[in-house]
């Protein structure tokens, strides 16, 4: 049966529906001409918009429902999503079975290289630290800068988890931010939710701006004028999260305790955001910024403490009191995060990806690939399995220097790996399940059929175009994924309504950031890195709330940017056409002071004393 690009053109009926879905059944039973003809996705296959949507948004309600109401294990959820989703690809989309199953099984592919393998090697260089004994000193290292518990969530869960997301992204903040607040005294699911909360802002120039980068190659947008729109938005959600975070912790009284420290964490990165987006490159803004909250904060923190030291509730004043130690042994304590630091900030670097790329091996998948037309454009599947190139890579040979520094013994280094697999085998299957959801929804047509019907709001569409973004990145659990997904349907549908596109594209990645703390493969990061496997469901009533808070907040933005600051808005501006790429300079500063710093860490690592482990590896 040939299909159109939008399906068949009658409307069915529900007195029709069933027929339907059994000739669908019917011809899928004749598997010839699947290997030899591609099959072009379908969009709104019941040629009534409002119908599809609805059949095509059940395997997302179902994960809804499955992780907060419900609250089943994440894996049981995000295979059974998956399972609702193959169902829905076959009998509603006519996608060929054999088509959908490789489209899942590619996705689960990617859920495992590169993000799988990032949660893996970040959550085994923690294991290593505090196998050694040195979190203790990293522990006492926070709290001589300031042990009131609010202030130590803004330090790394809000910038140094910045830092984190702006140089590797990809569920890195998440895993090492999450796991540094647990082994603090923070509850794990105190630590794993500020954290999601907190990795909000940074998302939009994540991977050294992927996602800006990704929505001007789809749009043919210049990406400086998207990644300057996205600058005049997320700085504001930014400096308004400083202050959210604490309020989620401590309430509106506690919160105002500590307005001076918020006021300099989170301006400071707002402003440096802000500048670096709109007149330097999208590749920084986020590196900058948490740098610069973290040099401001540690600065502003020597002269001014809160007036009273907050703790849990639960939690004795004698818990925090602080040991001085010598700064060899600061410095050899601190030393995986700084390798860790260095590595994954150089290795976003150009010259560096392009070096280690020479290790990749591409491998189509043949059954598939040149086999689904998406969008007018046949697919090529191919699985890039970029051994060298891979963050989670960097993070391992940081593990690995950690080791050389810590004096981890290769058999006990060995010892925690396999522990550390073992404790993330259902997190690994939640991330792989929903990535292979994620595939089969985006390449069947259930994922644009979605987006379509909200480009049916007329002059609502600037606040939907945000929660199209924060669809997307739910589902795909990445902003540069959704920016790939909608970005050129938000560019179509403002020009087609007298809308600037610049404003409509840069939301799509400023609304998908708020998305980011409850997609799936996010909370399975959160849930491995501080013991919460299976409790995923947990974490997503913790922060679906804030998720659509916040996504409100930028759908209102994009509103007032629309009709009431239009000035707000840069011109649409064709690639090609402004300012010329000012990076390269500063990558190649950032790469060799990296090397620099690494190779200082090695050479004085032999000054400092050897202390006692903290347990051994049963």
């Amino acid at each position: 049966m040939a299909v159109g690009a939008h399906g068949p053109c009658q409307r069915m009926t529900a007195l029709t529906l069933s027929g339907w879905i059994k000739r669908r059944v019917r011809g899928h039973l004749n598997l010839e001409g699947w290997f030899r003809m591609p099959w072009t996705q379908v969009i709104d296959p019941f040629g009534n918009l409002l119908l599809s949507a609805l059949v095509d948004g059940l395997p997302v309600a179902f994960l809804f429902v499955a992780l907060a109401i419900f609250r089943m294990r994440g894996h049981v959820a995000g295979l059974l999503t998956l399972g609702l989703a193959l169902l829905v690809a076959i009998l509603v989309h006519g996608m060929p079975a054999e088509y959908a199953l490789w489209s899942g099984f590619y996705g689960a592919l990617f859920g495992l290289w590169p993000i799988g393998w990032i949660i893996l090697t970040a959550v085994f260089l923690y294991n290593l630290v505090i196998k050694s004994g040195r979190f203790e000193v990293i522990k006492d290292s926070i709290a001589g800068v300031t042990g009131d518990r609010r202030l130590q969530a803004l330090l790394i869960a809000f910038a140094f988890g910045a830092f984190l997301e702006g140089a590797a992204g990809f569920g890195t903040p998440v895993a090492i931010a999450a796991a540094m607040l647990v082994g603090l005294g923070f509850k794990p699911l105190y630590a794993a939710g500020l954290c999601l909360i907190a990795n909000t802002a940074p998302v939009a120039f994540g991977a050294i701006g992927i996602p800006i980068i990704t929505a001007g190659a789809v749009t043919g947008l210049e990406v400086m004028s998207i990644s300057q729109m996205v600058g005049r938005q997320v700085p504001f959600l930014a400096f308004f999260l400083s202050f959210w975070l604490i309020f989620v912790m401590a309430g509106w009284r506690k919160t105002l305790e500590v307005w001076p420290a918020i006021l300099v964490g989170g301006g400071s990165f707002a402003l440096t955001q802000w500048f670096t987006a709109n007149y330097v490159s999208p590749m920084l803004p986020d590196i900058a910024a948490s740098l610069m909250a973290i040099a401001a904060l540690t600065v502003f923190l020597r002269v001014w403490q809160p007036p009273s030291l907050w703790l849990f509730p639960e939690e004795p004043p004698a818990s925090m009191r602080v040991r001085r130690h010598d700064p060899g042994t600061l410095l050899t304590a601190w030393a995986p995060f700084l390798i860790l630091t260095v590595l994954i900030a150089d290795w976003g670097l150009g010259p560096v990806k392009a070096l280690l790329g020479v290790a990749s091996v591409r491998i189509p998948l043949t059954p598939i690939d040149g086999m689904i037309v998406a969008g007018g454009q046949t697919l090529r599947v191919v699985f890039n399995w970029n051994l060298l190139e891979a963050t989670g890579t960097a993070i391992l040979l940081a593990a690995v220097l950690a080791a050389f520094v810590l004096r981890i013994e290769p058999k006990r280094f060995l010892a925690v790996f396999r522990e550390t697999l073992w404790s993330l085998r259902f997190a690994l299957l939640t991330v792989a399940s929903v990535l292979g959801f994620a595939f089969v929804a985006n390449w069947s047509g259930m994922t644009p059929t979605l987006g379509r019907a909200f480009t049916v709001t007329g002059v609502l569409f600037p606040f939907m175009s945000a929660f199209l973004g924060w669809l997307g990145v739910f589902i795909t659990g990445s902003d540069t994924s959704s920016n790939a997904l909608f970005a050129k349907m938000q560019q179509i549908t403002a020009e087609n309504t007298g809308l600037n596109p610049v404003l409509t594209v840069a939301t799509n990645s400023s609304g998908g950031v708020t998305g980011k703390m409850i997609s799936p493969q996010n909370l399975a990061v959160g849930a491995a890195a501080t013991g919460l496997v299976g409790r995923e469901g947990d974490l997503f009533r913790f922060a679906v709330g804030h998720s659509l808070f916040f996504a409100a907040v930028v759908g209102g933005m994009a509103m007032l940017q629309a009709y009431l600051l239009p000035g707000m808005v840069p011109p649409p501006v064709p690639a090609g056409v402004m300012v010329p790429d000012t990076t390269r300079g500063g990558a190649d500063i950032l790469f060799w002071s990296g090397m620099v710093i690494l190779v200082l860490l090695l050479l004085i690592y032999r000054l400092t004393p050897v202390p006692r482990p903290a347990g051994e590896v049963s």
